[in-house]
């Protein structure tokens, strides 16, 4: 009798818990989960998934945005990645392998409350150029670093 009196308490705790998250706005789903912008990453192109994912295709190379990635990467699946910048009023950053069918592998919205970094890892099919884009006060800036792939990851 006690565990299942239990086991309703701590049920019902969570719920009016995720209720009052939700309700108060705290929890917005686009928040938790994350958007998902369906264009940008279908885009064939790199200018066209900029365009989707950043509002415009005009960058400006920077010195200001630091791209950490092998010279050689001995597997294409598992490509380690770092981006970090020290423009000021950084709202998004997006990763760029020219050469995959779907060229846009990863792209964050940040506030400003959030560093400018961000580390992942992505899929590259052959070498290419890995860009890392850079919105800050309604510009893009990119840096760029050419990684040869020796072991296709994007069905190679």
């Amino acid at each position: 009798m006690n565990q299942t009196r239990r086991k309703f308490l701590k049920t019902a705790t969570y719920i009016g818990a995720t209720t009052a998250a939700i309700g108060s706005g705290v929890l917005l789903p686009q928040r938790v989960l994350g958007a998902y912008n369906a264009e940008a990453f279908a885009a064939k192109d790199v200018n066209s998934a900029l365009t989707a994912s950043m509002g415009s295709d005009q960058l400006t190379a920077s010195d200001a945005i630091k791209l950490k990635a092998p010279d050689i990467a001995e597997n294409g699946a598992v490509v380690p990645v770092t981006v970090s910048s020290t423009l000021a009023n950084v709202t998004a950053i997006s990763i760029i392998a020219s050469a995959n069918q779907s060229p846009l592998t990863s792209s964050y919205q940040l506030t400003s409350v959030c560093e400018a970094f961000v580390s992942t890892r992505i899929k590259m099919g052959k070498t290419a150029d890995v860009s890392a884009v850079v919105k800050a006060d309604g510009k893009l800036y990119s840096a760029s670093k050419e990684v040869k792939v020796t072991i296709g990851g994007c069905g190679g």
